[in-house]
């Protein structure tokens, strides 16, 4: 996948983790995760806790290990990588963070 692609797909992560661990979890603390890809280095901050900083490791080191070219939506991909408990753990994440930033989109398009 390309340079930006990839620092988008964690950046996507961070949003949805952030938001489902300040609202699910306690004692989030401050990550700094530095990550290589292509040459390339990225160096990202996680407001989360231990558990989820965990997650979202392991769904990095999916990421940088990804197989396809052009990335396609994990649920979507015919080689699937992530363990199915580890699947669902992050679509879980995703799930909840899709519906609230969804709503206020919708929200924010008729109040604004």
């Amino acid at each position: 996948m390309t340079i930006e692609k990839f620092d988008s797909e964690i950046k996507t992560l961070k949003k949805f983790f952030e938001y489902y661990c300040q609202n699910k979890h306690e004692h989030n603390s401050l990550h700094t995760k530095s990550v290589v890809y292509k040459e390339h280095t990225f160096v990202y901050e996680f407001d989360v806790c231990q558990e989820c900083i965990q997650d979202i490791n392991y769904s990095i080191n999916k990421l940088e290990n990804c197989v396809h070219e052009e990335k396609p939506r994990c649920r979507n991909c015919p080689s699937p990588c992530y363990e199915k408990s580890m699947w669902k753990k992050v679509a879980k994440v995703m799930r909840y963070g899709g519906i609230h930033f969804k709503f206020n989109s919708i929200k924010n398009s008729f109040f604004s």
